[in-house]
């Protein structure tokens, strides 16, 4: 190296010198020699840490991304989108952070959410560390904790299980056409369980396996098994979990992806059980946005019959208009329903429950609807076709003195033009 080649030519250099003084001056150019190494190691040094800083950060930008100079942003990626802003006066969630566009990374999620909500527990108003007031336990440890800034109901240990509370739960309060939603964490080890029936207060019908498990790639039911097609899935992780059943046909989406499709169950689905035997203090499984919802006829008949498509399915992070991934079932149904149908136009129209102030919800609803309208004609569909408008709280459907009743006012209508 170069370094080195230097450091030896001084020497050298140095060496000579002091052949040519007398014995005298020997001490002084020796002293001369000795500080010159130790100046020329001490650059070379600094020379090698250099370049290994410049690897690193190369390494670094390489995992990261990080390392756009400051003032150019990033190439914005495929899909993403502009969200109208919240009515509280924030920043637009447009200019706070680019919002990836769900269509495109759901483009294919078929799950339609049942069109009356029967249970919905979002855990608003809970308090940290009690048990969540809407369930009831049936073994183990379970609590309400903070996670990035939400409520959720933590299942630490003893093989922690829960059930909706409901008034007369031994009974069947699972119609023959219901989906169930939710968000879990899984936390990286062990297995997370799905009974259908309540397991404190009801007896299993049938005699086959009428429970789903679910790791971070797959969902299993009795001898039928699927995996999420990502490969490079991290094992601890959020996940949106969906079931769908209709007259014993039983679907299950982890996802934007169907996993199990049985088309005839051994048993009678009856109530609701959400159970872990493997949580601990070190392997903690959280769970949020539960629903369990009632379904009802086809969009297209609905439309035929009442001139409307109601849906409380489209769902939105609490006081925005901005989507969340999984309302892209709903959305997609409604794209497919007009692009079959090319005489059919809509107006988009938002409702809210009567939480909050009435201008703000007002303003809520308008940005809401305007920003499904946009989402459809984004996937196609003619701008000429749809229109948006807002009602607030103003049309209700239920009573606003329940989780449920609130649940179903807050949605969206598809009014024929």
């Amino acid at each position: 190296m170069k370094f080195t080649t230097m450091k030896t030519l001084i020497i050298i250099i140095i060496g000579c010198m002091i052949t040519t003084y007398s014995y005298g001056q020997r001490g002084i150019l020796e002293r001369v020699k000795s500080r010159t190494e130790e100046r020329i190691d001490r650059r070379t040094e600094e020379g090698i840490q250099k370049g290994l800083d410049k690897v690193e950060e190369g390494i670094k930008e390489a995992i990261t991304g990080e390392g756009e100079e400051e003032g150019e942003p990033a190439e914005a990626e495929a899909g993403e989108a502009q969200v109208a802003g919240t009515a509280d006066g924030e920043e637009p969630e447009s200019k706070k952070e680019a919002a990836k566009s769900p269509e495109l990374l759901w483009a294919k999620y078929d799950f339609v959410p049942g069109d009356r909500v029967i249970f919905e527990d979002n855990l608003i108003g809970e308090e940290n560390g009690e048990f969540p007031s809407r369930w009831d336990l049936r073994s183990g440890n379970v609590e309400i904790a903070k996670v990035d800034g939400e409520n959720v109901i933590m299942m630490r240990s003893g093989h922690p299980e829960i059930i909706p509370y409901l008034k007369d739960p031994e009974k069947d309060y699972l119609p023959g056409i219901f989906t169930i939603e939710f968000d879990l964490y899984y936390p990286g080890d062990g297995t997370f369980q799905i009974f259908l029936y309540d397991r404190k207060n009801q007896k299993s019908s049938g005699t086959g396996y009428n429970y789903l498990q679910v790791q971070y790639n797959e969902i299993q039911i009795g001898q039928v098994r699927s995996t999420y097609p990502e490969e490079n899935l991290a094992t601890s992780r959020w996940m949106h979990i969906a079931i769908a059943h209709t007259n014993g046909q039983l679907k299950a989406y982890m996802d934007d992806t169907r996993l199990i499709n049985i088309p005839r169950l051994d048993f009678n689905p009856t109530g609701l059980s959400l159970y872990t035997y493997h949580a601990g203090n070190d392997n903690l499984y959280y769970i949020k946005n539960i629903r369990i919802a009632q379904g009802g006829v086809k969009y297209y008949d609905r439309f035929l019959q009442d001139g409307k498509i109601v849906a409380n399915g489209i769902r939105f992070d609490v006081n925005k208009a901005t989507l969340r991934p999984e309302s892209m079932g709903i959305i997609n149904e409604i794209a497919a329903l007009m692009k079959e149908h090319p005489d059919i136009s809509f107006s988009v129209e938002g409702h809210t429950d009567s939480d909050g102030d009435e201008a703000f919800n007002q303003t809520l609803s308008e940005e809401r609807a305007a920003v499904v309208a946009s989402t459809l004609t984004k996937m196609g569909i003619d701008a000429g076709r749809l229109s948006s408008k807002g009602w607030g709280e103003n049309k209700p459907v239920d009573t606003n003195a329940t989780p449920e009743g609130k649940a179903n006012n807050r949605r969206v209508e598809f009014v024929k033009k």
